[in-house]
């Protein structure tokens, strides 16, 4: 209401120029205040150590000097499991879910309980997720739900959160978190796809199978290509969701047994290292990975909008 008080107290050839801009003008202070002047604190504090003394790339130096451990760990956890497995499995799983509940019987009510896991918060999830994972040594009463199956099946219990394997690489338990994870978020892929599924025009389709194509053909060469613009964009968000993984890894293992992420890392260095610094590299290091996928997604969003 101020700000249309204003523009009709302006003189009538300058309102069109003001008004947008009176009326975006406090969400542009906000989105000052609480993202661009922090960022621009935390770049600078970047080259700075904890006193505030100018000490040039020394901070990421010390995070990417210590290859293959210190950040590199957290950096190949991020840019290879959690960018390429979790992006994939949510993307595959939340397709196949969307086909294959497409027009069923209680579609509503099966589209429902598979997205209800997104009103769970991140820790929850994990937690819930650490007690299916639960292992005690082999003898013992296996109250995780998973070695509970496992020893059913008369095999030894598998410590499914501390696992390296294969050797120091981590794999095993970096999927078990992914896992986790996948379950959490699987329903908002698949109700995004569902969408644009629905948006297939059906006499597109029935021309297809009037013209013999069947069902594997017709997802292969007439549904797949025009749902591809979402599929971009939900996979480059679940990139970004996958470079910021933070909650679950925190909650289930800690980045303990090599499965340190760079967000959680970055917060480890600031509250428990009390090293602004160094959380602060860690912080850049982040937002150079994110940045590009950023303006990509922002790209594809527009292409999808422009073809509407």
């Amino acid at each position: 209401m101020l700000s249309e008080f204003v523009v009709r107290r302006l003189p009538d050839k300058n309102r069109p120029q003001v008004r947008p801009w009176l009326w975006v003008g406090p969400a542009l202070f906000l989105v000052a205040a609480f993202l661009l002047f922090p960022m621009i604190g935390t770049i600078v504090q970047s080259f700075e150590d904890n006193k505030g003394s100018f000490v040039g790339l020394q901070n990421f130096g010390d995070q990417l000097g210590s290859y293959p451990g210190g950040s590199w760990i957290a950096i190949r956890n991020n840019l290879i499991f959690w960018l390429i497995f979790y992006t994939l499995f949510v993307l595959a799983f939340g397709l196949l879910l969307a086909v294959l509940f497409d027009r069923v019987p209680y579609e509503s009510t099966v589209k429902s309980l598979i997205f209800m896991p997104m009103a769970i918060s991140s820790v929850a999830l994990g937690v819930i997720w650490k007690f299916m994972y639960w292992y005690q040594p082999s003898g013992e009463v296996q109250t995780g739900t998973l070695n509970a199956l496992v020893s059913l099946l008369h095999h030894d219990p598998v410590a499914w959160l501390q696992d390296q394997w294969p050797g120091d690489l981590a794999l095993l338990n970096n999927l078990a978190l992914i896992t986790a994870a996948t379950w959490g978020i699987t329903g908002f892929s698949m109700v995004i796809l569902s969408a644009a599924l629905k948006g297939i025009p059906g006499d597109l389709l029935e021309a297809a199978r009037v013209d013999g194509a069947g069902e594997i053909t017709i997802f292969r060469r007439v549904i797949f290509p025009l749902m591809m613009p979402t599929i971009v964009v939900v996979g480059t968000t679940l990139v970004i969701f996958a470079l910021k993984a933070f909650d679950v890894v925190y909650v289930m293992t800690n980045g303990l047994y090599n499965s340190d992420v760079l967000a959680l890392r970055m917060y480890n260095l600031l509250y428990l290292s009390r090293n602004n610094a160094s959380a602060s590299a860690v912080a850049v290091i982040l937002l150079i990975a994110v940045i590009p996928v950023l303006i990509f997604n922002l790209r594809q969003f527009r292409a999808v909008e422009a073809r509407r």
